[in-house]
């Protein structure tokens, strides 16, 4: 086997196993920024309501020193308010 061919058969296993660890980053970063259901960040507290069909549901956010409350949620992410106020919150099985 010439030099030339294992060359060139190892900068190719290279390219492909960096495409290969490229889109798999690339799939990962949206769903790890915004994943579905709360979620928190250094700051604040989110739900990300996951859906394609344009559903509107009910949660229940959970508070720290306060009453929990159900709300309203659109598609999307619901800023919930400071995450050292909210402790969570849940889908409670109904749309709205």
């Amino acid at each position: 086997m010439s030099l030339r061919r294992i060359v060139t058969g190892a900068l190719g296993s290279a390219a492909l196993v960096l495409t290969s660890l490229g889109a798999v980053t690339a799939h990962a970063s949206p769903a790890a920024a915004d994943p579905c259901g709360f979620y928190e960040t250094s700051s604040d507290a989110y739900y990300n309501h996951c859906t394609s069909d344009g559903s509107r549901v009910v949660i229940q956010v959970r508070v720290a020193h306060a009453p929990d409350y159900e709300r309203c949620v659109a598609p999307g992410r619901t800023w919930l308010g400071s995450a050292d106020k909210i402790q969570g919150a849940h889908y409670v099985g109904r749309t709205c």
